[in-house]
């Protein structure tokens, strides 16, 4: 069952979010964390994915409703966001509600929602585990290197933010850590795993993405 929501944040304030409940409380459950274009359909079709999956899916609204028209629109969103207060606060809420019903909570993010992913992987307690699609938090954010749960992590070779370079420096940060984690490279553009994007889309890759996201969820 899909539906808009709200759930209750830290602070008490609360939040709206789009809910998508599986059959079963077995397995983890998964806050899905938004591109920077907002809660669009292909954030909805994320989470519907996952429950069909087994995976109960809690996607955020940190737009509070708005979505980006274009990419200007979405660098103006992203911008304008409050990253420790939607990591603290959003994330953590969201966290909190679904470990109300569920022993297992992972966060699942993709591009902005991926940086998030991280931080969150770093900044909330009690995550059984993350998967990262192409983001890298800003380091006053988070230090990737402080990453307490098992993280799975998918970045495109062609990718002018989370860049070759980045990612490499990410990975040896995590190795020189300890930090328990999988990567994966694609030869595929940043936004391959968004179908609604065509200009960038990928399907091979996507669909192994999602094979190993699945399988990862399914060990935690």
């Amino acid at each position: 069952m899909a539906a808009n929501m709200r759930f209750t944040r830290p602070d008490d304030a609360t939040a709206p979010g789009f809910l998508v409940e599986a059959n079963s409380t077995d397995n983890c459950a998964v806050v899905v964390i938004q591109e920077w274009w907002g809660i669009n359909q292909q954030m909805e079709n994320v989470a519907q994915r996952l429950a069909d999956a087994g995976h109960s899916a809690l996607v955020p609204d940190l737009y509070r409703g708005r979505l980006a028209s274009d990419a200007d629109e979405a660098k103006h969103f992203m911008g304008d966001l409050d990253w420790p207060d939607a990591t603290h606060q959003d994330l953590a809420g969201a966290v909190n509600y679904l470990a109300r019903t569920h022993d297992r909570v992972a966060v699942l993010g993709f591009c902005m929602g991926g940086a998030l992913t991280i931080a969150g992987a770093v900044r909330i307690d009690g995550l059984a585990g993350a998967v990262c699609f192409y983001g890298i938090p800003p380091a006053e954010l988070a230090d990737p290197a402080k990453i307490r749960c098992p993280i799975l992590a998918h970045f495109a070779t062609q990718d002018d933010w989370c860049t070759p370079d980045a990612v490499a420096a990410l990975e040896a940060a995590w190795v020189s850590a300890g930090v328990n984690y999988e990567l994966h490279r694609y030869e595929a553009q940043h936004a391959f795993f968004n179908e609604a994007r065509p200009e960038v889309f990928d399907a091979n890759a996507s669909e192994l993405a999602w094979g190993r996201s699945r399988e990862f969820l399914s060990r935690l």
